[in-house]
């Protein structure tokens, strides 16, 4: 092979990389809602996310995309493990689809006249269009055009004659031969980063007569173990979740490729029965297709009865953080790339802040003996180590690729994660003082301190459930509301001071201590202003078009 026929294939190679690339990015944006809810809906059984996996990656292409949206939706609670595994079951069906356009347009279909007319047209969209959804249309018609000159190049370098030569002098026969290329193929999928990559040059190179069936059959079968790579790589020091689903997608291509090398000839022969009964040519590259789909069927058939075991054993195998209050839950670095999945695990792992920031002020109202300080130190430092883990995942998300609600979003999350620190700062204050001054001994001035208090936790309760009741001017309301009843009762105890009522070291430290009080009900309430804020910017990453969004936005700006 010489160097002119390397660099072609290489070209062929990364075009094809290229224009899935494009395709599956593309995709997601354009159908980003729809390809969520047909999601969203596998959490009914496992059975609906079989389908949900098979639709979305036949959708945008990519499996890995998939799993990625899978992890994302695992950590935010909206599917569990027995669901997720359907979806990845699904996932692994839905990429055989790729084998299908390969085997059927690649070898009938003048592709050169396919590939640049779509070129054309999606970068006319691209340019032309300014809609979000209708531009990333624009780049997945683009690189529907870019695959298939990829395609094109393969197909042209492979049935040079000179390349067929190396081609079969790398084929063997024979099980120690076969489990050579079964290693082949795993390796192109690795360095390619794409089982779609390696199963087309595999299926080109059947296809043109370069290498014989059971040696790309070979082939097909590693190329789904190295397909596992991404998972694995991407799960490398991510939630106990992501780690679930990562060994769920790998057990799954293991289980398909012992059985599919151990029935490999049965398998190929039922190829060219179906492809008979089915009215389809009986080309290598069409056996290879209904091979790879038939293989992951079967994976399929052999594990759908031994799912819950599978789950059982991953859940016992992967612990998470869960019991670790500082620790985050939902955050998970393999989003990064997905900034609308990245914001919305940011929200859930805030929301568990903000609940702990609460709870900290909560139990210091109601410490009667002064004792919770030590506790409550520890609280605050678990909400600190939890909004700098936040803080950090938010700055890493990808801002230059994601959508304006996501970059409006992010500057908020990191404001709300310091209204939580703060409070749980002043809980620790709280509770300080009340160890130093101990409760009034006028029971009408503790009565009012108490009532205060009442009044502190019942506005934080309700901007902790409902965020979306506190829009600016409702927090201002507020929080005048209490502050007037706050200086009554600090009026109150500078009077039982000055009349010597209280002695002067109880007298300042309940003036600290409702003072912090003041602070925390403020921190708690504008916390609930932003988090309203970004609930909103949120939920518009689903609605793309911008006048889809025209009323939704807040009555007032921020500030």
């Amino acid at each position: 092979m010489d160097i002119g026929a390397v660099l072609a294939f290489l070209g062929g190679v990364g075009l094809f990389l290229l224009g899935m690339r494009l395709m599956t990015d593309g995709l997601q944006v354009a159908a980003g809602r729809t390809l969520r809810a047909i999601l969203a809906a596998s959490t009914r059984s496992r059975l609906r996310g079989l389908f949900s996996g098979v639709a979305i990656t036949a959708a945008v292409q990519s499996s890995s995309a998939v799993l990625f949206a899978v992890v994302g939706f695992v950590n935010a609670g909206l599917l569990n493990l027995a669901q997720s595994v359907g979806v990845v079951y699904g996932a692994n069906l839905g990429t055989t689809l790729t084998s299908w356009i390969v085997a059927l347009l690649g070898f009938n279909v003048d592709l050169r006249a396919l590939a640049l007319p779509a070129i054309a047209l999606g970068m006319f969209l691209r340019v032309l269009s300014q809609k979000p959804r209708q531009r990333a249309l624009g780049e997945a018609v683009a690189g529907f055009g870019i695959f298939f000159l990829g395609l094109d190049v393969l197909h042209d370098t492979m049935t040079a004659g000179d390349v067929a030569a190396d081609w079969m002098a790398g084929s063997g026969e024979g099980i120690p031969a076969l489990l050579l290329l079964m290693f082949l193929g795993i390796a192109m999928t690795v360095v390619m980063q794409s089982s779609s990559a390696a199963l087309a040059v595999t299926l080109t190179a059947a296809g043109s007569g370069l290498i014989p069936l059971t040696t790309a059959a070979a082939m097909v079968i590693g190329a789904n173990v190295g397909t596992t790579s991404t998972a694995v790589f991407a799960s490398i020091g991510a939630t106990a979740p992501a780690r679930r689903v990562a060994a769920a997608h790998v057990a799954f291509n293991v289980v398909v490729a012992v059985a599919a090398f151990i029935l490999l000839a049965p398998l190929l022969e039922l190829s060219r029965l179906a492809a008979g009964a089915l009215g389809l040519a009986l080309q290598p590259a069409t056996l290879l297709a209904l091979f790879h789909t038939q293989t992951k069927l079967l994976g399929i058939l052999l594990l759908w009865p031994a799912t819950p075991a599978l789950v059982r054993w991953l859940e016992r195998r992967y612990r998470g953080t869960e019991a670790v209050a500082g620790q985050p839950r939902h955050l998970d670095h393999t989003l990064l790339e997905t900034p609308g999945l990245a914001l919305e695990v940011a929200t859930l792992e805030l929301a568990r802040m903000g609940e702990q920031a609460h709870a900290a002020v909560r139990q210091a109202v109601n410490d009667e003996g002064g004792d919770e300080e030590p506790q409550l130190r520890t609280q605050r430092q678990a909400v600190t180590d939890l909004g700098l883990a936040i803080d950090d995942f938010v700055n890493r998300i990808r801002r230059d690729e994601a959508p304006a609600e996501v970059a409006e979003a992010l500057p908020e999350v990191v404001r709300v994660t310091h209204y939580y620190q703060d409070m749980a700062e002043r809980a620790v204050d709280m509770a300080h003082q009340r160890a130093a001054g101990g409760e009034p001994e006028d029971p009408e001035l503790a009565a009012a301190i108490a009532r205060l208090e009442a009044g502190a936790i019942s506005e934080l309760d309700g901007a902790l459930a409902e965020p979306e009741a506190w829009p600016r001017k409702a927090v201002k309301r507020a929080f005048k509301t209490f502050d007037a009843d706050y200086q009554e009762v600090k009026a109150a105890i500078l009077r039982a001071g000055s009349e010597d009522r209280e002695p002067v070291r109880r007298v300042v430290a309940a003036l600290d201590r409702i003072s912090a009080l003041r602070r925390a009900v403020d921190q708690g309430l504008k916390a609930a202003r932003y988090t309203r804020h970004l609930h909103r910017h949120r939920d518009q990453v689903l609605t793309p078009d911008p006048e889809d969004r025209e009323g939704e936005g807040d009555e007032e700006p921020v500030r």
